[in-house]
């Protein structure tokens, strides 16, 4: 039992292969040996047909039993070349492999591990993003947005007690100054979405949608059922956070004319999908998608991007029951 416990998978692998050879050299022998046909030396013509037959089924009986031995060993290396830690994985079952159950055991294991490091790093890392928005988002209000205010106050009595002419470049310059006031306050919106915080989930998403559906001209359509599942805050801002990322890359990328914001309860959780009728085309996963692959695995969400037959893409985030209550 204690040689049991200490052999290491190297060697039991070795040992599998040996075991395998000398059965079938076994086997081999003991039909020779009981046959009744004889191997002359020097070795007859009329002889190497008969050990060319014994020799053919024994390489065709070694190589079967070895296939059928190391099959999950082929799996396993399909397993590890397909293998995305941002990306939820599938596990390799052990159908009673034998000495092949450690290092599948250990392989899964591994995968499991860098699963949960990756999930712990990317909440770390999306907490600190998280507060650096609000960080900033607070400094654009408070700072840069009164600043302005006061600029904006100042020109206004000067352009009512200037002369015509000055009168109608402070009047400009007043409505520059106005314009860049609603900008940075779009900016401190997006970067900090109060209204998620202070109306829920379906009226950030509203106002969200209104927001790309002006600066783009995309033609938003919005589903959104107001009788979902209670969801905790980190899934209600993932939830956000996806769409706004989606919406954004239509308006920027998708040179679509329509877009459908869809949140509808489903069995066991919440649906998020956002469609849009633009060009479509191969995906690239640059900074943005892969953001919104970490953000999903926070929760245990499964995101999907597609293109659909129609044409455009359908990006589908699936949010589990398991993921409410924080």
């Amino acid at each position: 039992m204690t040689d049991e416990r200490q052999r290491t998978p190297v060697q039991a692998l070795f040992r599998r292969v040996i075991v395998i050879n000398g059965l079938v050299f076994t086997i081999g022998t003991l039909v020779l040996a009981l046959s009744p046909a004889t191997v002359s030396s020097p070795v007859l013509l009329t002889e190497v047909p008969v050990l060319s037959i014994g020799l053919a089924l024994m390489l065709g009986a070694n190589t079967l039993l070895l296939r059928r031995s190391l099959a999950p060993l082929e799996a396993l290396t399909a397993l590890m070349r397909r293998v995305d830690v941002l990306r939820p994985s599938d596990r390799l079952t052990d159908k009673g492999n034998g000495d092949l159950t450690d290092v599948i055991g250990a392989f899964n294991a591994m995968l499991d591990r860098l699963e949960a490091e990756r999930t712990t790093a990317s909440a770390h890392a999306l907490a600190a993003q998280e507060g650096e928005r609000q960080r900033i988002a607070r400094e654009l209000h408070d700072e840069i947005g009164q600043s302005l205010t006061v600029v904006l106050l100042g020109l206004k009595r000067a352009a009512d007690r200037a002369p015509g002419e000055l009168c109608e470049e402070l009047r400009a310059i007043q409505e520059t100054v106005r314009s860049s006031l609603d900008e940075v306050r779009q900016v401190a919106r997006r970067l900090r979405p109060g209204v998620l915080e202070d109306l829920g989930l379906i009226s950030a998403l509203n106002a969200l949608a209104a927001e790309v559906a002006s600066m783009s001209g995309v033609q938003v359509v919005r589903r959104l059922d107001p009788g979902l599942p209670p969801l905790g805050s980190e899934a209600e801002l993932v939830l956000y956070r996806i769409a706004q990322e989606g919406l954004t890359n239509i308006g920027r990328h998708a040179h679509a004319s329509r877009a459908e914001l869809t949140l509808c309860g489903q069995p066991g959780g919440v649906l998020l999908s956002i469609v849009d009728d633009g060009r479509g085309g191969p995906i690239h996963e640059g900074a943005g998608i892969r953001g919104m692959r970490e953000r999903a695995l926070l929760i245990g969400a499964r995101l999907s991007i597609e293109h659909p037959p129609e044409g455009g893409t359908a990006v589908r985030l699936a949010v589990p029951v398991r993921a409410e209550g924080k």
